[in-house]
């Protein structure tokens, strides 16, 4: 055994080794460092191998190839150096074992600590936003937070290694989320006909994540699934069901969590500038389309409202004015939504366009969530289910406001059964105690009763998944 021999070999495995992934990168930085042998001494190599391989033995289970963990050649390199089968060759044989160990170890460990593929980096890199002969951007997809390996995790995985803690780690890093165990077990029975095996490898991949926060972490919850299109209220063991319309394909809903913080009753719509582009700048001054759709134009500065008249293309075109449609009756937002802390503009919200529930594919908005029962969930929200607020929350959603700001009491006074009682309408409604959300995206999940529910892939994302799993199989 000569160190310097199996150093100089180490580096040429290195040199020519063309895989990409973290950890390939990872380890061939490690040993281009002349960074000190994790697995060999001057006995050879010891049982932690053994016990690193027992665990890659299962990696067919969890639905790779053994080959790409190095399997196969670990074995035979090993089981030659203990028979002595080596001759001249030990140093080239130790080399070897030395750097696919370490390889096919670290890239277990990311693998089963934090998932096989980094959703922040390959979903924010999806859809083209903008893009020039300069610059390209990206629509924002995934905002979730959770553990991503850093350089304290790859010290400490190494260090395990030297400290012949590779055994107590190896189970440590381990998936702990039910629903892995759950797939794994059907991607290993004879029921893989029941989604088939890619979406299930897909679904097992996003069990993988380590999340920051989850549904099982707390008594009262929202829970949507674009997927499926469908939200689901849960408060210890009620749940409320009901069905969403989400993005469509050009302006996918965005996977986040966050907490609703409050509810806004007959809330007026701020339009987004990719629809003021598209749709209302080419009607600039005619009054007959703005009044049509309740718009107006505001200035951002000031608050004041400016005379359709005089508004122009180049007003709307600059970010110093606002189009917003009044709230009420016929607002495309509807009469309430529910506001949330996000990096998208994104929130809850009821429609004007009721028929969307009953489409079977309801990717039908710009990124925000329609919901089917919207008072239900208002009502659901509530700290203390006090009947006055809720008889408030009733009649502001169902009242005419769309008079407000622009008559006077005494016209109102006029038709009697028309008078507006302001006294019982509620505006901007905080939440005393906010409520975690969570807009997820799983193909297959389970259903308040238990069983494993199937959805079609609605943006590709399974594909996407698949794709760099491939790496793996």
């Amino acid at each position: 055994m000569n160190p310097h021999l199996i150093r100089a070999a180490i580096g040429r495995l290195a040199t020519v080794d063309k895989d990409s992934m973290t950890a390939d990168f990872k380890t061939k930085k490690y040993y281009f460092r002349h960074s000190p042998f994790l697995w060999i001494d001057r006995h050879g190599v010891d049982y932690r191998a053994d016990t690193l391989l027992a665990y890659l033995r299962q990696v067919d289970k969890m639905g790779f190839s053994s080959e790409r963990f190095r399997v196969q050649q670990i074995t035979q390199d090993l089981d030659r150096l203990r028979r002595l089968q080596v001759g001249q060759s030990i140093n080239t044989i130790l080399a070897r074992l030395e750097y696919n160990l370490t390889k096919a170890y670290l890239r277990y460990v990311i693998g089963q600590r934090f998932g096989f593929v980094n959703p922040k980096y390959v979903f924010n890199r999806l859809d083209i936003y903008k893009q020039d002969s300069l610059n390209i951007s990206y629509r924002g997809l995934f905002d979730i937070g959770m553990d991503r390996p850093g350089p304290k995790f790859y010290h400490t995985a190494l260090r395990k290694i030297c400290a012949d803690s590779v055994s107590e780690y190896l189970k440590e890093i381990q998936p702990r989320n039910k629903l892995y165990h759950r797939l794994i077990a059907v991607l290993n029975s004879n029921d893989v006909s029941l989604a088939g095996k890619e979406k299930l490898l897909c679904n097992i991949e996003r069990c993988r994540w380590r999340l920051n926060d989850s549904p099982d972490r707390h008594s009262k919850y929202v829970w949507v699934n674009i997927p499926s299109f469908h939200l689901l209220a849960v408060d210890n063991d009620s749940v409320l069901s009901m069905r969403i319309g989400c993005g469509s394909m050009d302006t996918k809903t965005p996977q986040l969590t966050s907490f609703i913080n409050w509810m806004d009753v007959n809330p007026q719509w701020v339009i987004p500038r990719s629809i003021i582009e598209r749709d209302i700048i080419r009607h600039a001054g005619n009054k007959r389309y703005f009044d049509e759709r309740r718009f107006f134009v505001r200035e951002r500065r000031t608050g004041k409202r400016i005379d359709i008249a005089g508004v122009t293309s180049a007003m709307l075109q600059s970010k110093d004015y606002l189009v917003v449609q009044e709230g009420g009756e016929g607002n495309s937002l509807g009469r309430i939504i529910f506001r949330f802390n996000n990096n998208f503009s994104v929130f809850l919200h009821d429609t004007s366009s009721k028929g969307v529930f009953r489409q079977d594919n309801r990717g039908v908005s710009h990124g925000c969530i329609r919901i089917e029962k919207p008072f239900e969930l208002a009502v659901f929200l509530l700290d203390n289910k006090d009947a006055e607020i809720i008889n408030k929350i009733r009649y502001s959603m169902e009242a005419d406001v769309s008079n407000i700001g622009h008559q006077s009491e005494n016209a109102d006074r006029k038709s009697p059964e028309k008078v507006l009682d302001r006294s019982r309408l509620i505006g901007s409604l905080p939440l005393k105690t906010p409520v975690p959300l969570f807009i997820t995206y799983y193909t297959i999940y389970p259903s308040p009763q238990g069983t494993l529910q199937v959805f079609n892939d609605v943006y590709g994302f399974d594909r996407v998944i698949y794709n760099h799993l491939r790496n793996y199989r």
